[in-house]
């Protein structure tokens, strides 16, 4: 039963204090991503003492670019891959219960413009209900051509002949890892971003603990800990790196990638391309990638590509025959063809995907989705891949590896399942679906907390406050405008022009908070980069 709790300063100071203090923690977590974040709750919640430092902001990464979907994977079904959809769907569902708040279900339409189209991919989607069983969401339904239209009133009329209906979930990404991360630091885990691990400790050849740099400062900590993850994500590779030439592993086997990066581009257009609140599906384009145009937020996300990439760029630019394939392929299915001049915002994520040992290949799309763990002879724990909807095996995962390894102790585990996340005690009250434009429904049973902020009456922007600011700094781990304008609100994803006008205004608040230099400019060449579109 979730109850409402005040929420807890995440002052700067106070975080770096607690860092500072000599103490050996059960587990220290490198990456304030989804799954470092997930881990740091799970490992929390069963008792453990846990630290977490990230280098940048939390999800500043991959774990904001996602497609906002939270999914068993339709088309890992068509690849046979049973066990992954079968797990995928039991966390899909027991994510929406936990954050109710920032997860919602979301019906798709799979438009067909051949004959066999609704009754082949009905049947694949029918298995895929039957697999969920009572996790389920809602059935498929097979549509004709007037059922489709009503659903989807913008889809390309021209050769239609139906379409088949079907349920997932969708997710504001940025939002859930904040919710990960207070929810962990009110089970008493000490999360700290902005703040980098620059090397590992060691005593007699096994790992003790790391060295983080606090980037606002320059300062150093060393931390010491029984076990030490490396959930870096698309970046594990580097601390493996420093590990093997630590340890000495690199001397007889040279510390191999584990990650093959795989660059996704999503185009943010008006919600009036898409017309209301259903999601299309195209699961096979004319180079066999799927195509989503979701509505999120008020606005339309179209994409996703799926593109080797071989640099590791924390502000990844898309490829120019990116942004091509999705406004071409967007055309062939939307009455209406957005241009580039309609692009409201466009964004790279980096997707971990786990490379063979063996493969040296760049052929993405047939790398496996699913999440790897490993431990080094020194005892460096490392997990990358997955996805977002199952973070939280993700997280059991490692946790047993490391009680497997004697790194922890074995302590049952589950404790998540119905572990309700920081703001989700308003389950019952049935929030605005994720597909309406941002607002005060994101909070959850916070609201009121926001509401009574300093500046909650005065609109910077359409879903946006000085109240909300405020709250962000003082509650949120907030430091920068990119902080807010980003993560906290959603605004440089939707409308990246608007978000780079209210920079100033933004910084002159986070400055009064915090004291610290919010990075103002840095922020409007940000939002620049965001309406960056290849010519």
């Amino acid at each position: 039963m979730a109850t409402t709790m005040q929420p807890q300063f995440t002052r700067r100071d106070k975080l770096i204090f607690r860092l500072a203090q000599d103490q050996v923690y059960d587990i220290a977590i490198v990456g304030g991503g989804a799954t470092g974040l997930g881990l740091a709750l799970d490992a929390a919640a069963r008792g453990f003492s846990v630290v977490l430092v990230e280098s940048h902001d939390f999800a500043k990464g991959t774990s904001s670019r996602a497609t906002k979907l939270v999914h068993g994977g339709v088309r890992y079904l068509a690849q046979g891959n049973i066990s992954l959809v079968r797990e995928a769907l039991y966390e899909r569902t027991t994510l929406l219960n936990n954050a109710p708040h920032l997860a919602q279900p979301l019906p798709f339409v799979m438009p067909s413009y051949q004959w066999w189209e609704t009754p082949f991919y009905g049947i694949g989607l029918k298995m895929y209900d039957a697999l969920a069983g009572s996790a389920g969401l809602g059935k498929t339904e097979f549509l004709n051509r007037d059922e489709t239209l009503a659903l989807l009133p913008e889809v390309q009329v021209q050769g239609l002949k139906g379409g088949v209906k079907y349920w997932d979930g969708q997710f504001n990404d940025a939002r859930l890892a904040l919710a990960l991360a207070r929810t962990a630091m009110s089970r008493g885990a000490l999360l700290v971003n902005y703040c980098r691990a620059d090397e590992l400790l060691y005593e007699e050849g096994k790992i003790s603990g790391l060295v983080c740099e606090d980037t606002q400062t320059g300062k150093r900590y060393p931390i010491r800990s029984r076990c030490v993850v490396n959930a870096a994500g698309v970046w594990v590779d580097e601390l493996r790196q420093k590990d093997g030439m630590a340890s000495g592993a690199n001397a007889t086997r040279p510390t191999r990638p584990m990650v093959a990066p795989s660059q996704g581009v999503h185009i943010v257009v008006d919600r009036e391309f898409l017309g209301g609140d259903v999601a299309l599906m195209v699961p096979k384009t004319a180079d066999g990638r799927v195509l989503f145009a979701v509505p999120w937020l008020g606005k339309v996300i179209l994409g996703t590509t799926d593109t080797p990439r071989h640099d590791l760029a924390r502000e990844p630019l898309p490829f120019k025959e990116e942004v091509d394939f999705i406004l071409n392929e967007s055309a062939r299915y939307l009455r209406r063809a957005p241009t580039r001049a309609d692009v409201k915002s466009v964004w790279v994520g980096l997707r971990p995907l786990v490379k063979p040992q063996d493969d040296d290949g760049d052929n993405t799309k047939g790398i496996s989705r699913e999440h790897t763990v490993l431990v080094s002879r020194s005892g460096l724990v490392t997990v990358t891949g997955g996805k977002w909807t199952t973070y939280r095996a993700m997280a059991e995962d490692v946790l047993d590896a490391c009680a497997a390894k004697s790194l922890l102790e074995h302590r049952q585990k589950g404790v998540t399942t119905h572990l309700k996340l920081v703001g989700a005690g308003m389950a019952e009250t049935h929030p605005r679906s994720i597909c309406s434009p941002p607002g005060m429904h994101s909070y959850g049973d916070e609201q009121a907390a926001v509401s009574s902020m300093p500046g909650a009456h005065t609109l910077l922007c359409d879903g946006l406050t000085e109240g909300m600011v405020r709250f962000a700094a003082r509650y949120e781990f907030a430091l920068k405008v990119e902080d807010v304008l980003a993560r906290r609100s959603r605004l440089l994803f939707l409308d990246a022009r608007l978000a780079g006008s209210l920079a100033e205004q933004v910084g002159e608040i986070l400055l009064q908070e915090t004291g610290l230099d919010p990075e103002v400019h840095a922020f409007v060449e940000l939002s620049r980069h965001y309406l960056f579109l290849p010519t």
